[in-house]
């Protein structure tokens, strides 16, 4: 049982006044790699094992069963990891406004895509006779949405072409921003926008990628109620962002059947050796785990027409590019349908640049209306941001009774509320543990690797010294760590984990010095350590999408794609090191342990200390976030997504792992809610 004047110690301010240098455990980093770069150079050597078995099984794929079965398990997959889609309700749609143009002319829409969720859209109508096969155009990143100068064209020149067209605007875009300040104007759009709503979106097994695709599907339901359109012959194209929602709904809607996604087209290795991961929606859950890549965008449709649209200078990587055409071509041609698949190189950088556009025309004409022809892109008006504007004020969001994203994520995790209560009612404690496990993926203690040590050097103070230490397991990440040793032995062991990294509270006369000599009573061995992103290994990044979700979103996106989130290799790093101290500096027995951790350390060092109750003997949490709901009910949650676990709030929420442990083992101070603002205790 931890003593009271333990408790007291370990609140004590932070450090102040300590040499940084002093205290760094790899200023050189490890065999060439920066201390910051390491947590990223593990998980590529995750995602390189991964994608060396997808690239192992691919090449298995010979048979027309083999090349049906593959396609069915990624698509089962990927409906899977998107969660439970929305029920298909009415679009209740109405033209709200016309505007007559030179061969063609706009219909301004806005209909529903769930009950009071708003999609604001444009109709383009060629000016000769119905029907006409339809296109729809999902938008890329930009503030505009659907009014935006290279939409536009696009959707002009298919409508010019023989082509109905239906342009959107997506969530955090145009008329459709989700969260606004007190001046009435946007809080965040675009790429951060659609990462913010995604740490809610992931913990209620959702991703932003599920609204965004349920919005595109509801999309060609309204395309096809238009009696202009033939309803059997639809297509899609868009660049960018929207070229990653045309290559989402093109692998999962049957009903699309010729497709041109531009410019994000490329294979999973370059995008993750390049620029990495992206904002939420592009990163689906436990892909790169599954072997679900790029191509399989591609594969998933075969062998329905689709052209890859793509740019030398894109960041997106042209030879990743390059490979998927051609492990699309490989398996079309397998199908007896080589020609229906192909790719089209513009010397130029990311865009829908004209040349990708008329390729993306001539394309949809050929597979559409039987008409193989060179058309080109002439210079005509297009209309402005006012003209198309379909809500009375602008933004769907000021229309009474509106719903945003994070309305339908609070919603979800409102059905799932009394799902979780009656399961830790009627459930044992044990078996309940045994599926918070199976959801997070921490591995039991004795299935983790042993930790080896590496002592990098001393520090000598009065009546303790400061061992600097790297702790490594097999194929593991190499840990920064500082164990304060006092020189009276030492029958008991402190874990200090911190989200200010583990220098901290390591000055002379500090927290850490207080708790090893213990003056007046037994000393102790104290061990702080940098978990994964964290102090040595933690990275500088100042966008502005980091300032909401924190600095290491990469590689949390990276690791969630690994289906290792940051969480889970957080709180099996706690488990190691806690086996490793309990025999530290220790002869003839094992200490016991107790955890402290700090902020954003809180939530794993939770889990570690609930599904492993043996291993310590008093957890305290300080600084902690208290409750998933309230990531979830908080639309600007700080530094939230390190802590989130894929569908958790179906079955657990954190206060279910607090319950579990004794009460005299836990304790809890200075609680903080999503925003990380403390809560008042209650009177």
């Amino acid at each position: 049982m931890i003593r009271t004047s333990l408790l007291t110690i370990a609140l004590l301010c932070f450090m102040s006044g300590t040499q940084a240098d002093e205290l760094q455990v790899i200023p050189k980093g490890v065999d060439g790699v920066a201390p910051q770069a390491l947590t990223h150079q593990y998980l590529m050597g995750l995602t390189r094992e991964a994608l060396d078995r997808s690239d192992r099984n691919y090449e298995e794929l010979k048979t027309s069963d083999d090349l049906l079965a593959h396609q069915k398990r990624m698509r089962d997959f990927f409906f899977q990891q998107l969660g439970e889609l929305p029920e298909r309700t009415p679009l209740e749609p109405k033209v709200v406004g016309q505007l007559q143009r030179d061969g063609y002319r706009i219909e301004k829409v806005i209909y529903q895509s769930q009950p009071r969720h708003f999609v604001t859209a444009v109709l383009y109508l060629p000016a000769t006779k119905p029907p006409y096969p339809g296109v729809l155009v999902p938008c890329g990143h930009t503030a505009t949405g659907k009014a935006g100068e290279t939409y536009q064209r696009a959707c002009i020149l298919l409508a010019k072409n023989g082509l109905a067209v239906l342009c959107y605007d997506p969530i955090d875009q145009g008329e459709r921003f989700n969260l606004f300040d007190e001046q009435g104007k946007p809080c965040l759009g675009g790429t951060t926008g659609h990462s913010m709503a995604g740490v809610g979106a992931i913990l209620v097994g959702r991703n932003t990628a599920t609204y965004r695709i349920w919005d595109g599907m509801r999309s060609i339901d309204y395309l096809q109620s238009r009696p202009e359109v033939d309803a059997d012959r639809i297509g899609c194209t868009g660049n960018s962002g929207g070229g990653t929602l045309t290559s989402y709904l093109m692998a999962l809607d049957p009903r699309i059947k010729v497709a041109a996604p531009s410019c994000y087209l490329t294979s999973m290795r370059r995008l993750m050796e390049t620029i990495g991961a992206a904002d939420a929606e592009q990163d689906i859950h436990a892909q790169i785990a599954f072997g679900m890549g790029h191509a399989d965008y591609v594969l998933m449709r075969a062998p329905k027409p689709t052209l890859m649209c793509t740019a030398t200078h894109d960041f997106f990587d042209i030879q990743g590019s390059w490979d998927t055409f051609r492990r699309a071509k490989r398996f079309y041609t397998r199908m007896d349908f080589a020609e229906r698949v192909d790719l089209v190189e513009t010397d130029a950088k990311h865009g829908f640049s004209t040349q990708l556009r008329v390729a993306a025309v001539r394309w949809m004409r050929r597979w559409l209306l039987n008409i193989d022809d060179a058309i080109t892109e002439p210079d005509f008006p297009i209309a402005t941001v006012e003209e198309l504007q379909c809500s009375p004020q602008g933004q769907v969001m000021r229309i009474d009774g509106a719903r945003n994203v994070y309305d339908l994520n609070a919603e979800l995790e409102s059905k799932y509320a009394p799902l979780r209560k009656k399961f830790w009612k009627d459930t044992d404690p044990k078996a309940a543990l045994a599926e918070v496990r199976r959801i997070t993926g921490i591995r039991p203690l004795e299935k983790l690797p042993e930790i080896t040590v590496k002592k990098m050097g001393q520090i000598d103070r009065q009546g303790y010294r400061i061992d600097k230490l790297i702790l490594t397991s097999k194929n593991g990440l190499p840990l920064p760590a500082l164990a304060f040793v006092p020189q009276r032995p030492a029958s008991e062991a402190m874990l200090y984990v911190n989200g200010n990294g583990k220098s901290a509270d390591a000055a002379q006369g500090g927290p850490f010095e207080k708790l090893a000599l213990n003056e007046g009573g037994s000393p102790r061995v104290v061990l702080a350590v940098d978990l994964c992103g964290l102090g040595e290994l933690g990275v500088s990044d100042k966008s502005r999408v980091a300032q909401y979700v924190g600095p290491n979103w990469k590689d949390i996106f990276l690791a969630y794609m690994l289906d290792r989130p940051y969480l889970t290799l957080r709180a099996e790093q706690i488990l190691a090191c806690a086996r490793f101290l309990a025999g530290y500096e220790s002869a003839d027995s094992r200490r016991p342990v107790h955890l402290v951790a700090i902020g954003e350390c809180g939530p794993p060092a939770l889990h570690a200390a609930a599904l492993e109750q043996e291993l310590f003997a008093s957890l305290l949490l300080k600084q902690s976030l208290v409750s998933w709901v309230d990531v979830v009910r908080q639309p600007l949650a700080r530094n939230q997504l390190a802590n989130v676990i894929h569908g958790a709030l179906k079955v657990y929420d954190l206060p279910d792992l607090v319950a579990v442990l004794p009460s005299k083992k836990v304790s809890i101070r200075d609680p903080q809610n999503a925003l990380g603002e403390p809560i008042p205790s209650k009177p």
